[in-house]
C-alpha cells in the first residue's frame, strides 16, 4: 500500500501503481480541497487498474481519517471530527451514528479504507501528556481498556455501517511507551504481555468481525525483545493468527520513512515483514518501492518458503477484497 499525496500524487506514486504492481494505495499529508476535488484524485488512481498492472483487481483506497490531529481530508463535504478523546464522550450509540457519517463522506469519494480507529490503551490521564504518538495527540477513547473497546470499536462498526473498512490499531498497542516510532528509534515497549489487558479491544475488533489490523512499529520487551512487531512472527502468526484467531489483512505501519527502521535497508524491510508473517506492507515514500519490489520477487523466485508466505499474503487480501 503505497502514499499518494491527498494534494496529488508523484509520479512516484503512478509508477508504483503501474510499473510495480502496488495492489493498494492510501491519501497522506493533508487536503482541504473538499469532496470534489479528492473524489477526481481517487479516480485517477483507481484508473491505474488493468490487466497489465494488478490483473483487473480493484484498489483499496484508504486514508488517515482518524478525526483531530489526524485527519487527512478536510474542506466542503468533510466533517471536522474531533479528537478520539473527544468522540468518546458522546457515547457509544451517538458515536457510531456520527462515524457513519464520516465514513459516507469517504465512500463518497472512492475511499473504501480508515486507518483508524486507535484502540491502544494509554494507562492515564496523567501519563497521557508523556505518550508521544497517542495520548499527547488525545488519539485514545479512555484509559481502561474496557472504555476504549466500547468506543473505538463503536467508531469502527460506524465505519462498517458506511461500507468503509475499519483499521483497527497498532497492535498490540502503544499507549504505555514514550517516543514515537515515526520520529525516534529503539522505540519499546517494557510492559506489554502475550496476554495483556490490553490486548481486549483488538480481540473484541477481531470478533466482530474486523478484517484489518496494523501492526505498530514498537519493540515489546516483553512479547519478543529481538524484533520489532511487523519483523516478529510472535506478534503477528502467535499473537494475532494462533491466539486471535485473525484471518484478515496484518498491515504494517509505515515502513518506509519512520524513524524506528533507519537500522535496516528498504530491501531488508520488505523481506522481514513477509517473512515474519506481515499480509500487506505500508510505505509512505513511493521510491523506496522499487527496492522493495524486486528484493520480494527475487526471493520469492528462489525460496520456496518465503514464496509459499507471499502466495498466502496475497490469497488473504485477494479474498477481503472479494468479500469487501
Amino acid at each position: 500500500m503505497v502514499a499518494a499525496k491527498a494534494s496529488g500524487p508523484e509520479p512516484g506514486t503512478m509508477e508504483a501503481l503501474t510499473k510495480y504492481h502496488a495492489g493498494n494505495v492510501y491519501l497522506s499529508g493533508r487536503s482541504k480541497a473538499g469532496t470534489a476535488p479528492t473524489a477526481s484524485l481517487v479516480s485517477s488512481l483507481t484508473g491505474t487498474v488493468s490487466a497489465a498492472t494488478t490483473g483487473g483487481v480493484p484498489l483499496f483506497v484508504a486514508t488517515d481519517q482518524e478525526g483531530g490531529y489526524v485527519q487527512v481530508l478536510s474542506g466542503p463535504g468533510f466533517s471536522t471530527i474531533p479528537t478520539a478523546l473527544v468522540q468518546a464522550s458522546s457515547g457509544a450509540a451517538k458515536l457510531r451514528a456520527d462515524a457513519a457519517t464520516w465514513g459516507k463522506e469517504l465512500s463518497s469519494v472512492g475511499i473504501n479504507v480508515n486507518l483508524a480507529p486507535v484502540l491502544d490503551t494509554v494507562t492515564s490521564p496523567q501519563f497521557a501528556p508523556s505518550n508521544a504518538p497517542i495520548g499527547h495527540f488525545q488519539r485514545e477513547y479512555g484509559y481502561d481498556p474496557a472504555n476504549v473497546s466500547l468506543l473505538g470499536n463503536a467508531f469502527a462498526d460506524g465505519m462498517k455501517d458506511a461500507g468503509v473498512a475499519p483499521v483497527v490499531k497498532h497492535f498490540p498497542g502503544l499507549g504505555r511507551v514514550v517516543p514515537n516510532t515515526d520520529v525516534t528509534s529503539d522505540v519499546r515497549d517494557t510492559a506489554t504481555t502475550r496476554n495483556d489487558p490490553a490486548l481486549g479491544p483488538f480481540h473484541a475488533a477481531i470478533k466482530s468481525g474486523a478484517r484489518w489490523v496494523m501492526v505498530s512499529n514498537a519493540y515489546y520487551d516483553k512479547i519478543d525483545a529481538a524484533n520489532i512487531a511487523p519483523f516478529s512472527s510472535t506478534v503477528m502468526d502467535t499473537m494475532l493468527r494462533a491466539d486471535a484467531g485473525f484471518k484478515g489483512i496484518v498491515l504494517s505501519d509505515d515502513l518506509c520513512s519512520a524513524a524506528q527502521l533507519e537500522a535496516w535497508s528498504d530491501a531488508e524491510r520488505a523481506l522481514n515483514f513477509f517473512g515474519a508473517g506481515g499480509t500487506m506492507l505500508v510505505c509512505a515514500d513511493p521510491a523506496s518501492i522499487p527496492a522493495m519490489h524486486q528484493a520480494v520477487v527475487q526471493k520469492a523466485t528462489s525460496d520456496p518458503a518465503f514464496r509459499a508466505k507471499v502466495d498466502a499474503a496475497a490469497l488473504t487480501v485477494l479474498r477481503v477484497k472479494a468479500n469487501q
